[in-house]
């Protein structure tokens, strides 16, 4: 019998193995979320995820929606797919049932709206740069590659930097591009469901990483709402801030000027003007 990863190879563009490695490191996307960062229209990107779901590739669902109609398909890897990323990137395959046990995670309501806003950010920046070829995503990782152990000790990082996981539990970490300009940044997405105070004390251990040796990247609270933005910038008035931070709202374009500094006048800033300089 011929080998199904070999065979699933053999008909898979470099865009289908982008979106399949993106679901192994990111868990779940919507159509909507694929279709505007990797294609040039929603029906084409409809269409080739409607073939990785017949190849076995990929697995679909959709949530119902309260009041009444339903969410846009949400996908996830399947088993297939997980055995084709792990021999892509030379790795063991997975498990039996390593796809299952984790499309059934994803299904989860909390877990699963924070993913998606999480992924909705980054696949946003990645719309953008789709559509200007001066900007680019050059780097996108995942909460759980953002927790291995070393992986911000750079050369002048310190052994316990090196050895253990880092002080911080961001929601991802990217570098935004813009022309000659580049701005590396840790995201927070905020969904209103902490105090303000537990946004604050997250701000310790992104110092105490940069005191270990690791980046002193800004940190990016993607917040659900004016107010709830507005209250956080009161609440770090009167702190003396550890590490760059800026802030934004849901339902703002993340590559636009929506960012601000907190104590800092003169209006909103672009991602990549809140790094002076490339990293």
């Amino acid at each position: 019998m011929s080998d199904p990863v070999l065979l699933a190879q053999s008909v898979l563009t470099s865009r289908d193995l982008l979106i399949l490695s993106w679901l192994a490191d990111h868990g779940v996307f919507t159509t909507p979320q694929l279709g505007g960062a990797l294609f040039p229209s929603l029906d084409f990107a409809q269409r080739r995820l409607t073939r990785l779901v017949g190849l076995g590739l990929a697995d679909r669902f959709r949530p119902l929606r309260y009041g009444g109609g339903s969410h846009p398909y949400h996908y996830v890897l399947d088993q297939l797919g997980a055995e084709v990323v792990a021999a892509q990137r030379d790795q063991p395959p997975p498990r039996p049932g390593h796809a299952k046990t984790n499309r059934r995670r994803w299904t989860a309501g909390r877990i699963l709206a924070h993913r998606l806003g999480v992924n909705g950010f980054f696949t946003d920046l990645a719309a953008h740069a789709r559509t200007h070829p001066d900007h680019q995503l050059q780097r996108w990782w995942s909460e759980a590659r953002c927790a291995r152990t070393g992986a911000f000790a750079g050369p002048g990082a310190s052994v316990t930097l090196q050895a253990q996981p880092a002080p911080i539990h961001p929601d991802g970490h990217g570098t935004w591009t813009t022309g000659q300009r580049s701005a590396s940044f840790f995201l927070e997405y905020d969904r209103g469901t902490e105090p303000l105070s537990a946004l604050v004390r997250k701000l310790l251990g992104y110092a105490q990483l940069a005191a270990d040796g690791g980046p002193p990247w800004p940190v990016l609270f993607w917040l659900p709402s004016t107010a709830r933005e507005r209250h956080l910038h009161q609440v770090l008035s009167g702190e003396r801030l550890p590490v760059p931070v800026a802030t934004a709202v849901h339902g703002r374009h993340p590559a636009r000027g929506v960012w601000a500094v907190p104590g800092q006048a003169g209006g909103r800033r672009h991602l990549h003007d809140l790094v002076p300089h490339a990293d």
